[in-house]
């Protein structure tokens, strides 16, 4: 066969079978662009007290609730940061998983209640389950239920409802007198930073790509402006809306800015923002929830529709974590 019709040959099953991977991967909208589906066992999909601790369902206790999380995955991420600076780690334990390519989902590192993956814990908390499975999962072990899976709603209650037994209950990052400020900054940085990432990674159309990343480095930007005055989003406060974007920023260099192709800036070139991830990940407890080889070695060992070949790149890690931010400065 002359090598012109293998090439086009193989770029048409290549094209296929990616847009087929990428389907159940990450689904699209008409336009290519990614559309994240909403967790399904959390506060907003129904009664209030039927998914959060603290109420009649769930009440507050220590030991009776346990995380489930993936150590490369932002969004469970967020449950690790937010358990560590309250100093719940006795109070709440934490099992981990790993993303297996060869299952099509996250997978125990060790069985427990019978399960070997995320996909049957989803299924013994709700027999007949066909849904995504997906971490960060909060687990109620004397009912062998799923309380929670969505993170944003799993970190509010971390920061207020389990304060009995937390090493720091004086910590609020959900303080009544900012959550105005905090609600507005998770709304911006949600769709184009947080998910923004994943917008430009997973579009399928070149038209949806530019304008997820065209986004992302617009908030990328007003973020670092706004930094140059503030400590943190809110000021000199630490808040759950510094969390989520922490979690997002840490894993920037190391994956999103290659396997993503938000390729346009690192957050290390930034004038605040590379301080402000120092910041964070030098407070108390942050930087051991923190595993940048299983970053790179799952997005670029797994997403295989992204990097077909598995290989991972070789670099310094040279977003330097350990160097002075100076960002205690800004207030003193």
């Amino acid at each position: 066969m002359p090598p012109k019709l293998i090439i086009q040959l193989g770029r048409f099953v290549w094209i296929t079978l990616w847009r087929i991977m990428m389907s159940k991967l990450a689904p699209r909208d008409a336009s290519g662009a990614y559309v994240r589906p909403e967790s399904e066992f959390r506060v907003a999909s129904g009664s209030r007290e039927a998914n959060r601790i603290g109420s009649t369902t769930y009440p507050a206790a220590s030991g009776r609730y346990k995380l489930f999380v993936g150590m490369s995955c932002p969004w469970a991420h967020r449950t690790l940061v937010t358990r560590a600076l309250k100093g719940l780690e006795n109070a709440i334990a934490v099992s981990i998983l790993s993303p297996s390519p060869e299952n099509g989902g996250w997978i125990l590192d060790k069985p427990e209640f019978g399960c070997s993956s995320l996909a049957e814990l989803y299924r013994l908390a709700k027999p007949g389950y066909k849904g995504r499975s997906t971490v960060p999962v909060l687990w109620d072990c004397m009912t062998n239920t799923i309380v929670n899976n969505e993170s944003s709603e799993i970190i509010v209650m971390l920061n207020a409802e389990l304060n009995e037994f937390a090493t720091h209950p004086e910590i609020d990052l959900y303080p009544n007198l900012l959550r105005d400020e905090i609600d507005n900054w998770n709304l911006k940085t949600y769709s184009s930073v947080n998910n923004g990432v994943y917008r430009c990674g997973f579009a399928q159309t070149q038209a949806a790509y530019e304008l997820a990343c065209n986004e992302l480095f617009t908030t990328l930007d007003t973020i670092d402006k706004t930094l140059e005055k503030n400590r943190y989003l809110c000021g000199d406060t630490l808040t759950l809306a510094d969390v989520r974007l922490f979690t997002t920023l840490f894993r920037f260099d190391a994956a999103y800015y290659g396997i993503f192709k938000c390729s346009r800036r690192r957050i290390q070139d930034y004038a605040n923002l590379g301080a402000y991830v120092r910041d964070i990940y030098q407070l108390p407890g942050v930087a051991e929830t923190c595993d940048l080889k299983a970053v790179k070695r799952d997005y670029y060992g797994n997403l295989f529709p992204l990097n077909p070949g598995g290989i991972i790149p070789i670099d310094s890690d040279s977003q330097n974590l350990l160097a002075p931010h100076n960002r205690d400065r800004i207030y003193a």
